[in-house]
């Protein structure tokens, strides 16, 4: 089989789970050919964001404290990790460069006072390129041929959107699927940088937080694979947080269309665009964990089989919310208002996770996380208050609730269970959603009501029998 196997920072942060990694690896390559794609090591690109951040308090010492801290980290890893002393020596040097590279990068940014999109770009695809060396130099260190490549250098070719950049898909298909068949003709193990691609012009862009996962896919179906792994530290996909429910189940199975919508309402393994070039591909994926390599995970197809007929899959949530309440009587009935609200808070940046509008249009409500609030209140205050808004209710700490299953379009009574089983449990929703799909339906509740919520409806749909 062609198989894409995505590790993420978790699973490759330890000396012992690295070379666990490049044993299976060794193993799976005898019979497959595989492309591996990684994420920076744990906590490596929250340092990188740190050193962005000192530099524009123009704090350079700082920064350079971070950089030597992310130095002496991959050198101690590299030193745990690699038995053979050569390859040892060969990765050490490999590393310096890079360091030299980042301290360099460090002195400029600071020099010029700014800190662009594209040079954020640059700063943070170091967390990969360190990574992939690390796990190259152990999949050679277990006696396999091996190279790193960063996504510029596999032909990951994406626009110049810095932060959110999206590949042209035609282009790198072509670049990248001329790359791996050769590497597979010598039997040698690509392991590839995720998150990070480069524009036209050769500059380095990304994809945003999470990415890895997106270019685990893009790779996949520039290589016609026979299935794509994305391996973390969770077994696969439940049917709610584990945290919160203690019987919470592992889904065996689910359809691309329910994982986006499980991508999207909290189910952070994955990146919401991940399943973009999966869709046409129809290639199969599976989530799994790199630490319980005999647990099969979830298997994520284009649909699921006939006996998978749950009604509702899973109980997603997402904490930390705010809900603002947009009200004036010159909404009603005049044509453009939800559009100039929309683009108002699209013209601040800000991202709208649900909306919710009464037949009267006399108010609509939005919800936004907590983070974006006084940023949106402030833009729509800004821009609104007084022309066609009267008033904003502001209430902040919310969560969303969602069910999530295909199995709810047209069944009757669903709805009644979810709001009888919240009932029940004195819980109050402040806000309800259901798309057209019929695939999910959300609600918000109080932050402090999520738990409650949450354990209610998982006893409610018993998905504790799930499977």
């Amino acid at each position: 089989m062609r198989l894409v196997i995505k590790y993420g920072g978790t699973s490759i942060s330890a000396a012992k789970d690295i070379q666990a990694v490049a044993k299976h690896l060794n193993q799976l390559s005898q019979k497959n050919r595989i492309v591996v794609v990684c994420s920076a090591t744990s906590g490596t690109t929250d340092d990188l964001i740190e050193i962005s951040e000192s530099i524009k308090k123009e704090n350079k010492s700082k920064a350079e404290q971070l950089a030597s801290k992310i130095t002496n980290r991959h050198k101690q890893l590299a030193k745990q990790t690699i038995k053979k002393s050569d390859i040892r020596k060969k990765l050490l040097a490999k590393f310096d460069e890079d360091f030299d590279e980042l301290v360099a990068l460090i002195d400029g940014m600071v020099l010029l006072g700014e800190v662009t999109p594209r040079t954020m770009d640059y700063l943070f695809s170091f967390g990969e390129r360190l990574s992939i060396k690390l796990v190259s130099s152990a999949i050679a260190d277990s006696g396999k041929k091996s190279i790193p490549l960063t996504g510029k250098e596999v032909g990951i070719v994406t626009d110049s959107n810095f932060g959110e950049s999206k590949p042209l898909i035609d282009t790198t298909r072509l670049r990248v699927s001329k790359t791996v068949d050769i590497l597979f003709s010598k039997k040698t193990i690509p392991v590839v940088g995720g998150f990070v691609g480069a524009d036209q012009h050769g500059h380095v862009t990304t994809f945003g937080r999470g990415g890895s996962d997106y270019s685990a896919t893009i790779i996949g179906s520039c290589i016609k694979a026979d299935e794509i792994w994305l391996m973390s530290d969770v077994d696969g996909l439940m049917t709610a947080d584990p945290k919160i429910v203690k019987n919470a189940k592992l889904l065996k199975e689910v359809s691309y269309i329910e994982a986006i919508e499980m991508a999207l309402f909290g189910a952070k393994q994955i990146h919401p665009r991940t399943f973009e070039p999966l869709l046409t591909k129809k290639i199969p994926m599976k989530i799994r964990s790199s630490f319980n390599i005999k647990n099969e995970g979830t298997l994520v197809s284009a649909s699921t089989s006939p006996v998978v007929k749950n009604t509702v899959k899973c109980v997603s949530n997402v904490r930390n919310n705010g809900l603002i309440d947009v009200q004036g009587g010159s909404m009603v009935g005049t044509p453009g208002t939800a559009a100039r609200i929309f683009a108002t808070l699209a013209k601040a940046g800000i991202n709208v996770m649900m909306i919710s509008q009464n037949p009267s249009e006399s108010s609509i409500t939005i919800v936004v996380k907590n983070t974006d609030l006084d940023k949106a209140v402030s833009a729509l205050e800004l821009e609104l208050l007084g022309k066609i808004i009267k008033k904003l209710d502001i209430t902040t700490n919310v969560a969303i609730i969602a069910l999530i299953g295909s199995g709810m379009r047209g069944t009757v009574g669903v709805a009644s269970k979810v709001f009888g089983a919240i009932e029940k449990n004195k819980v109050n929703v402040s806000m309800i959603t259901q798309g057209s799909s019929e695939l999910n339906l959300a609600f918000v509740v109080k932050n402090s009501d999520t738990n409650a919520a949450v354990r209610a409806l998982h006893n409610e749909f018993e998905l504790d029998k799930i499977n």
